[in-house]
Parts: C-alpha cells; sequence; structure tokens
C-alpha cells in the first residue's frame, strides 16, 4: 500500500460492475489493489453520453479512468440473477414499482428488453423458456452498455485509435462460468 500511495494509481483496467454483494470483481479476476478502477452500480449499467450538468457518477468515474488514468481496457461484468435486471423485467412488465430512484436507473436499458417484449401487450415475452430467458436478458443489458460506451466521443476515439478496448462479460453465479462478449458477433462464449 505504501507503494501505491508514494506512486499513485496506474490501473490499466476500467471495471464496471454490479453493486449485488455475491459478485467480487476483484476476487473473481484476482487483482491486487490498484489493479482495477472499479465503477460499481445497480445493475453493472453504462448510461449514455449527456453531459447535461446533471450529477453523473458512472460518466464521470469512466471519464476519469480514460481521460485522467489512461486504462487500455474497460470491462462491463454483469451476472446472473441481477435483481437491478429483474426490477427492470418487472419495470417493463408493468408491474408498479413504489421506488425514487432504482426504476429510472435500470431504464437506461430499457432497449436491451425490446426484443422480449410483445408489442401487442407491452408484456415481457418468456421466449427462451422460464429458466433461462433472464440470463438472455442480462447479457443483453451487457451488450447495451457496452455499445452505450461507444456513444462517449473520448472512448470512441480512443477505440478506434486502438488504444482501448473494451469487454462484456456475464458471470453465472450458480456455475461459476464466465462468458464474453464477442465485439464482432455480439454473441457471448464461455471463457475458458
Amino acid at each position: 500500500m505504501k507503494q501505491l500511495v508514494a506512486e499513485g494509481q496506474h490501473p490499466e483496467i476500467l471495471m464496471i460492475g454490479c453493486s449485488d454483494s455475491r459478485v467480487d470483481p476483484a476476487l473473481l479476476t484476482q487483482s491486487e489493489p490498484g489493479e482495477l478502477f472499479m465503477v460499481r452500480n445497480v445493475a453493472n449499467l453504462v448510461p449514455p453520453y449527456q453531459p447535461d450538468g446533471s450529477y453523473h457518477g458512472t460518466s464521470a468515474a469512466i471519464e476519469y479512468a480514460v481521460r485522467v488514468l489512461g486504462v487500455s481496457e474497460i470491462i462491463v461484468m454483469g451476472h446472473s440473477q441481477c435483481g437491478g435486471i429483474q426490477g427492470l423485467i418487472r419495470l417493463r412488465s408493468g408491474e408498479a414499482v413504489q421506488d425514487d430512484f432504482v426504476s429510472p436507473w435500470v431504464s437506461i436499458a430499457g432497449s436491451a428488453l425490446d426484443p422480449y417484449i410483445d408489442q401487442s401487450t407491452s408484456n415481457v415475452k418468456d421466449s427462451e423458456g422460464s429458466d433461462h430467458w433472464p440470463s438472455v436478458v442480462e447479457r443483453a443489458v451487457v451488450r447495451t452498455s457496452v455499445d452505450n460506451l461507444m456513444t462517449f466521443p473520448f472512448v470512441r476515439e480512443r477505440v478506434e485509435q486502438g488504444t482501448l478496448s473494451l469487454h462484456g462479460w456475464w458471470f453465472d453465479l450458480g456455475s461459476g462460468e464466465l462468458w464474453g462478449l464477442d465485439m464482432t458477433s455480439k454473441m457471448f462464449a464461455l471463457i475458458e
């Protein structure tokens, strides 16, 4: 720790993960202090770029990591059984909600649910089978967050220069498996 204090932080990776207490990105990646610049929020969301003078904690952390720290990788890591994603599904299903902050926050990823919404009834379709379709939505939300990263001009510029790589990960709490997003096909595959 004395070295980190004396030399400052120089992480190579910005990790955007969920606030869920069961998922600790540092433990999963076996990272030491100073290796990851962490952002944790409900449902591991990246909002779109919106410099409107309002409070934007996640966006501020992305800007600091990219512009000040010069990270070379950004990882968005979602997980199974995500309460924030379950809240988004309930919200989009039309259930009444009693919160001030969670529903507006998770609505950032509302478009990720569009393929699973029956447009004639506005109900969420169970197109993947009741045991598996929430994980499909969780992965779709990771894709949406990775896509939203590209709305930040300073992120897009670095990606196009080849000095910044974006990654999407999804962690299965039950099996311990880690899945990675192929940036070309936009499909997830097991990381070995």
